[in-house]
């Protein structure tokens, strides 16, 4: 995948730089994937395009983001705690707009400490940033 060199080096200042390009959000999930852990991001995503659901989708879009995201056993199930969990769960059937950001919050706290600086290490990254550099 070949991404502009300014953004490949613009992915390495911060997460923020990394999920704000369509291309880098690509990238990270398919590291995500070598980890087992794209769920993070699709969450995030999912919460993010939540956001800017109207209030007569709301319900539909916030039972799709529990049922594949939030509740026990889904298929792809975050790590967030069982009070966050439960606050959720509690508030589902009448969700509001910001009934996911504390575990967006969460999630990307777990992105920014732990997934991204093994992704800036990762070869897929540095396979980018060698490639960006010789354009």
């Amino acid at each position: 995948m070949l991404a502009p060199v300014d953004d490949v080096v613009a992915w390495g200042e911060s997460l923020d730089q990394l999920l704000e390009c369509k291309t880098g959000q690509l990238v990270f999930e398919d590291f995500l994937r070598t980890e087992y852990s794209e769920e993070n991001l699709l969450f995030w995503l999912a919460c993010e395009d939540y956001k800017m659901t109207s209030e007569t989708e709301r319900t539909a879009a916030a039972q799709r983001i529990y049922t594949e995201f939030v509740q026990v056993d889904a298929l792809r199930q975050i790590n967030i705690d069982c009070v966050t969990r439960g606050e959720i769960s509690e508030n589902i059937s009448q969700p509001g707009p910001n009934c996911f950001d504390r575990a967006q919050r969460l999630i990307y706290s777990l992105m920014e400490n732990d997934c991204y600086p093994r992704f800036l290490k990762s070869e897929i990254y540095q396979a980018l940033l060698e490639q960006a550099e010789q354009q």
